[in-house]
């Protein structure tokens, strides 16, 4: 579910302030690295720039050719056009980028710039005694009717999102609700924004703008839009939407005003992401997000290309041909004209697949040869999420234990670095390293520490043992010490009774007890003190006992005959005989493995069961060896949630990281995996579970569009508990205010200030544990020029086209370059 959407709406209705984050990115169901150290100052972090840069082939726009239509996949055809409903997903703020006005666009380090091709300016002109911005538009932008871009699409989009009228089913409308009059200026393209109360976000607003077309009524806002625009103000306008294929036609406005589109026609394809290899393989793909499977496919094709082999050669080199030897060939070429018809047509049948497999396989390394990875990382990050409302996790200790448990940089060199990309956990919830807010907090809540992430489960009471505790009973040394005195009271107690009880000994039987306390008192008295059975050393049963005993104090034996020695050691080898499991096999034990794989040295410990030679002392205990804790009767178990689709396969094997890592501490965390259409809805937004991944996309604006991600829950009039975006549950007042802060001060310095403060807190609460940035892998033609991974900054349309003169042999020269160590051959 990596390609899903970030998350959109919430578990109730949202308060005005309430937003989603307009830069879509996925929800992994669920990447960008950091440089800075955790001991950096701010200014350090925040002039940091993003360690991963841009792989989408920058060419001069005189050397792109002009048109040619590029076939772009996408995830799913939209669900609506309108980029301020609940619904609206990452096609339509792509067809949004293309055909509307984005007033600001991010630059590569994340930063809002404004955008010259609609607004010659925008500035704060007054700030007392209300904050007052004046947008000066670009006289030349027009609408695609004709109608000049002014203030009453402005005053139109306020009035829609302000949430002042209900009829309007808004998704987001955080900044409107503190604007309290739009007017003209000195002139149309003059328009004056004025605010009720100060807000530093203001920057944020009017992206993507709307005509007021479809702004000025709800029927138009809530219906029309989702299936089409009534007017466009873009390099491109929306051509059609096939209802069918789902394909999204996009061509050239011919009243656009800026640097004219490079290309004639865009073509949207909905393409899921597990059928994109195939899709590239047959050619009708130009540019489209890939995950590392199909990367290392393409890398694979490039490899072949430069040592001269061609598909069919590559097909019998590693392909369904590989594993025909020159017996094996003769063999079925025999079968196949042998005697046996039966067997024969069988054959023949058989080698005729193979035949058709090993041309397909031909076929598609040839085209795939034609193809370059683009490589950087996404601005989103991957987080552990915490769900804090009730169970375990309610417990700020818990969380941080289980934060203090997990290895992040271990976790992020797991999915980063076979890519060759740099591998850094994020060190903040609201920024990546290069954005102006970025400082590295993570101190906050403290890095990996196995003994005080079990300090901290025993500080909560999860003690190991407690699950067999009943309810109510202590834990920790005080709950001990008054058990071992109530213990000690009550066995006084017991052996008063037994001797005022016990009737006088025959005379007979006190010789056998005379020697038994000389026995005793001498040490030689028979005894299970210290006995050693071979075998019945299970972890975390084990006594410590010194390695080596002092004369005198050795494990008493009692000596079987040595024909129960044989046996329990020929049983024991045929029990390793017949173990074929996986991990016998990796053990280097069973037959399996002898048959040809090195097997481990072992230590010989003897046959299981049989009691060890006079003098062999217990084995010590394993070190870090745990038993599941407990509190109260009751296991420490946590549910984990992961999505089981094709595309989700990253996202396990980090999660099975985890669970190790967990494991190591004491608490035992149980995956269930669901189906990728309900994980996000039925799970996440819902609260059933206890720990899942998922991912955020970052923010030029955090103070606005991070707010209902970390907001504290409220609790409804119904009993319910209102979580905005917060899918943790967790959160305090002074994260909040800290916020309100920031998105009210003018002061740009003190507004990140604040941010960053309230980052610092987000990490001591222990609700989110962010965990590495996303990788962003893009399959691009070689030819294909201003296009592929963009990271923070927003594509320029109008620039993306085909390189000229892009002959097959320049092109395949380019794709050498442009991959290598830098592509796939680091995603082995």
């Amino acid at each position: 579910m990596s390609q899903i959407g970030a998350p959109q709406g919430g578990t109730c209705p949202k308060s005005p302030r309430s937003r989603t984050l307009r830069t879509v990115a996925a929800l992994t169901s669920a990447v960008l690295a950091v440089t800075a150290l955790a001991g950096c100052s701010a200014d350090d972090d925040a002039d940091a720039a993003p360690v991963a840069v841009q792989d989408n082939a920058p060419t001069p726009r005189d050397l792109v050719a002009d048109g040619g239509t590029l076939r772009w996949a996408v995830d799913a055809a939209p669900t609506t056009l309108n980029a301020f409903q609940a619904d609206a997903d990452a096609t339509t703020s792509r067809i949004a980028g293309a055909v509307l006005p984005a007033l600001y666009t991010l630059d590569q380090r994340g930063r809002p710039q404004r955008n010259p091709d609609y607004l010659e300016s925008a500035q704060v002109v007054e700030t007392e005694p209300k904050q007052v911005v004046l947008y000066k538009l670009n006289q030349q932008a027009v609408w695609s009717d004709g109608r000049e871009i002014g203030a009453p699409d402005f005053v139109a989009q306020w009035r829609a999102l302000s949430g002042r009228d209900t009829a309007y089913w808004t998704a987001r409308n955080s900044g409107y609700e503190r604007i309290e009059k739009i007017e003209r200026g000195k002139n149309d393209l003059e328009v004056r924004v004025t605010f009720s109360k100060p807000y530093a976000d203001w920057q944020s607003l009017f992206t993507p703008l709307y005509p007021k077309q479809v702004m000025g009524s709800p029927d138009s806002f809530n219906d029309d839009a989702r299936t089409t625009l009534k007017a466009t103000a873009g390099p491109f306008l929306l051509k059609s939407a096939d209802a069918k294929s789902g394909d999204v036609t996009l061509i050239r406005n011919p009243r656009w005003w800026g640097q004219a589109a490079k290309l004639d026609t865009v073509v949207l394809k909905p393409v899921p992401r597990a059928d994109r290899a195939d899709a590239l393989a047959a050619g009708t793909l130009d540019l489209a997000e890939i995950d590392r499977s199909t990367a290392e496919r393409i890398s694979l094709a490039l490899k072949d290309a430069r040592a001269g082999r061609n598909g069919a050669q590559a097909a019998l080199a590693h392909g369904p041909g590989s594993s025909i030897t020159p017996s094996k060939a003769l063999k079925s070429w025999a079968l196949a004209h042998g005697s046996d018809e039966e067997k024969a047509e069988e054959v023949r049948a058989a080698r005729k697949k193979n035949q058709e497999a090993i041309a397909r396989y031909a076929s598609a390394q040839d085209t795939l040869a034609t193809y370059v990875v683009r490589k950087s990382l996404e601005p989103a990050y991957t987080q552990l999420s915490l769900n804090g409302e009730s169970g375990p996790l309610s417990d700020e200790r818990v969380r941080r234990a289980v934060a203090r448990a997990i290895d992040r940089q271990e976790l992020a060199e797991s999915v980063l670095k076979p890519l060759g990309l740099p591998a850094k956990p994020p060190g903040s919830h609201l920024a990546l390293a290069g954005q102006a807010a970025y400082k590295d907090s993570s101190d906050a809540l403290g890095g990996q520490d196995t003994q005080e992430a079990r300090a901290l489960l025993a500080d909560a009471g999860w003690v190991p043992g407690g699950a067999e505790q009943p309810a109510g009973t202590k834990a920790g040394s005080e709950a001990e010490k008054k058990e071992g005195t109530e213990k000690g009271a009550s066995e006084k107690k017991e052996a008063e009774k037994k001797e005022a009880e016990k009737p006088a000994k025959s005379t007979a039987t006190a010789p056998a007890d005379a020697k038994k306390k000389s026995d005793e008192a001498s040490g030689d008295a028979p005894s299970d003190e210290g006995l050693y059975i071979v075998g019945d050393d299970k972890p975390g049963d084990r006594r410590a006992v010194p390695a080596q005993a002092a004369p005198g104090t050795g494990t008493r034996v009692l000596t079987p005959a040595p024909a129960a020695v044989l046996q329990g050691a020929a049983l024991q080898a045929r029990a390793e005989a017949l173990d074929t499991r996986p991990e016998a096999l990796e053990a280097g034990t069973g037959s399996a493995a002898r048959a040809g794989a090195p097997q481990a040295v072992k230590p010989d410990r003897g046959a299981a069961g049989a009691y060890a030679p006079r003098g062999t002392a217990a084995p010590a205990a394993v070190p870090g060896a745990q038993q599941a804790l407990g509190k109260d009767g009751k296991a420490l178990s946590l549910r984990f949630v992961l999505p089981s689709g094709p595309g989700s396969e990253s996202l396990r094997t980090v999660g099975d990281r985890i669970v190790r890592m967990l494991d190591a501490v004491g608490i035992r965390a149980e995956v269930t995996k669901v189906p990728d259409e309900s994980f996000f809805k039925d799970h996440i937004a819902s609260g059933d579970y206890d720990l899942a991944l998922y991912s955020w996309p970052a923010s030029a604006f955090p103070a606005t569009d991070a707010r209902p991600i970390f907001a504290k829950p409220e609790p409804a009039s119904d009993g319910s508990l209102m979580v905005e975006q917060n899918y943790s549950r967790v959160g305090t007042d002074r994260i909040d205010q800290l916020f309100d802060q920031a998105a009210g001060t003018l002061d740009e310095e003190e507004a990140l200030e604040l941010v960053r403060q309230a980052d610092a807190r987000i990490w001591a609460a222990a609700g989110s544990i962010p965990l590495y940035q996303r990788p962003q892998l893009v399959a691009a033609r070689a030819d294909l020029v201003n296009a592929g991974a963009w990271g923070f900054a927003a594509p320029r349309y109008q620039d993306i086209g085909f390189e000229k003169d892009a002959s097959p042999k320049k092109a395949d020269k380019k794709a050498d370059k442009r991959t290598g160590e830098k592509t796939g051959e680091k995603a082995d």
